[in-house]
């Protein structure tokens, strides 16, 4: 199996994971009104888009948001939605909708800021697809459900910030193997 697949099936396993960790609030410290398990494991998928982005550039990048999108909204769909809990709907739309959107908007400024330090695009793109993602799934998950949205938001954001700062050291350490793993595929992938 390439770096392609093995990349698009980790993608949707994380957003799948990601789901599912959600809804379970942190019980400790008195953080289950700001923090959930789910903040922990999403920033990965930047991560995984950043390496592929690297790796063979922007198209393909995409085609790995896009499987990673349909497994993880298939798998989502069939492990941790609960069809007659609407906030467990709520869940799985918005989580479809901020994967999209962040992944895709992670993808073109990352790809605009390719050439410069090697630390500028991975940090810029997780970030600023952070704060996207953040924002639209926790309005479209938890708005009006008398579930402290905000304060989630907020605690899940501040994880994701510093998770991003964190995986810039495997970004680092792993860009120079993928490259050198994907000279050798990048055209079958294109095709």
């Amino acid at each position: 199996m390439n770096l392609f697949y093995k990349l698009s099936l980790l993608m949707g396993l994380v957003v799948v994971l990601s789901n599912y960790l959600v809804q379970f609030p942190i019980q400790y410290f008195g953080l289950n009104e700001i923090l959930t398990y789910g903040a922990f494991s999403y920033p990965v998928t930047f991560l995984i888009t950043d390496l592929a982005n690297r790796a063979y550039g922007k198209l393909v990048a995409r085609k790995i948001v896009y499987v990673g999108f349909t497994i993880g909204v298939l798998l989502t769909l069939l492990v941790s939605t609960n069809f007659s809990d609407i906030i467990s709907i709520r869940i799985a739309i918005g989580s479809g909708v901020a994967f999209f959107i962040a992944q895709n908007l992670d993808v073109q400024i990352f790809d605009s800021l390719r050439k410069k330090i090697w630390y500028a695009a991975p940090l810029a793109s997780s970030i600023i697809g952070s704060l996207t993602d953040t924002f639209l799934f926790f309005s479209i998950a938890f708005y009006a459900t008398g579930i402290p949205w905000v304060t989630l938001a907020l605690g899940d954001l501040a994880v994701k910030l510093f998770i991003a700062l964190v995986m810039l050291i495997p970004f680092r350490l792993l860009i120079n193997k993928i490259k050198d793993f994907s000279e050798s595929s990048i055209t079958e992938i294109k095709n």
